[in-house]
């Protein structure tokens, strides 16, 4: 609001003003002028006033700059306007890739889908020890392929495999049974220790956050994430291993190359599409293991070949 001795004028100036502007306002004028009422100067004021009135062109300016007033538009007020949608980034023609690779994938016959984790373990078990399996079955799993694995569990399973268990088995038998897994010491240590957590601050159980899982020894976000979908039943994140890395990479599925699993993980759940997160691990693992290999990949019979940045190198 103007203040009043920005406003302070006498009758007389006040009058020539509304006159002035009377007859300069016509059909299309500017905005309109406060109309706040100016309040009575005190003296010496008035006078000070009279000698700043013979100079027009000082007073007019000073009048336009305090006195107009701009009406905001909706949007700049932000009253009734939509708040800006900022585009997502996806890659190129991914969901034709993505078609083609179900298409690949449609029977269902990679190692992956018969002895991934969720075929390692005891269906007939108490849900408790079920879970247990699933989380020892995916820390055998980092670095080894999935029949290793699988035999591993086998031999575990035939042991009695449970919490207690695996804790009144000495290290030397334990790594018998899980041999020639990768790094086989280590996934002992690792074992018994998370057992023995498990025992101590879960009753047997496996935790229920990938946050509580990642914190147990010898457990990553990939088994983490896979953790959560088949034991828990709960879809927490994408789960990157080496083949879902290199295939998301080759497919230019990451608006830049990743260096890590978990880079990878990032950069693809910012686009892709939730409701298919949980599919995607088991997808791209099978599709890596028959067709898109590390070493020489079997681009001439891919469905993806046309729509493969990395295939037009090759």
């Amino acid at each position: 609001m103007c203040s009043p001795q920005e406003f302070g004028m006498n009758a007389w100036s006040g009058r020539m003003l509304t006159r002035s502007r009377s007859r300069s306002r016509g059909p299309g004028a500017g905005p309109r002028r406060c109309r706040e009422e100016p309040e009575p100067l005190r003296k010496g004021e008035a006078a000070a006033e009279r000698r700043k009135s013979h100079s027009p062109m000082k007073h007019q300016r000073k009048a336009q700059r305090l006195c107009v007033a701009y009406e905001g538009s909706d949007s700049e007020k932000g009253e009734g306007a939509e708040p800006l949608k900022v585009p997502v980034w996806e890659p190129q023609n991914w969901q034709q890739q993505l078609a083609n690779i179900r298409a690949m994938r449609s029977k269902k016959d990679a190692p992956v889908d018969h002895l991934g984790a969720e075929h390692c373990y005891d269906s007939s078990a108490p849900p408790k020890v079920r879970r247990y399996q699933v989380l020892l079955s995916l820390m055998l799993s980092s670095q080894t392929k999935d029949q290793v694995t699988a035999g591993a569990m086998q031999r575990l399973r035939a042991q009695g495999l449970t919490v207690d268990s695996i804790l009144q088995t000495d290290d030397a038998t334990l790594g018998k049974l899980i041999y020639p897994v990768g790094f086989w010491r280590s996934k002992v240590k690792y074992i018994k220790q998370t057992s023995a957590i498990l025992q101590q601050c879960y009753g047997g159980d496996i935790p229920a956050s990938v946050a509580e899982l990642v914190a147990l020894p010898g457990v990553g976000p990939k088994m983490a994430h896979l953790a959560m979908a088949v034991a828990w039943g709960i879809v927490s994140g994408i789960a990157v291993d080496t083949h879902v890395h290199r295939i998301a990479n080759r497919l230019r599925w990451t608006k830049k190359a990743t260096k890590s699993p978990e880079e990878t993980r990032t950069a693809l759940e910012e686009w892709l599409p939730r409701e298919l997160w949980h599919e995607i691990n088991g997808l791209l693992v099978g599709f890596g293991q028959q067709t898109c290999l590390p070493v020489h990949p079997r681009c001439q019979g891919c469905l993806n070949q046309a729509l493969c940045p990395a295939a037009q190198g090759l």
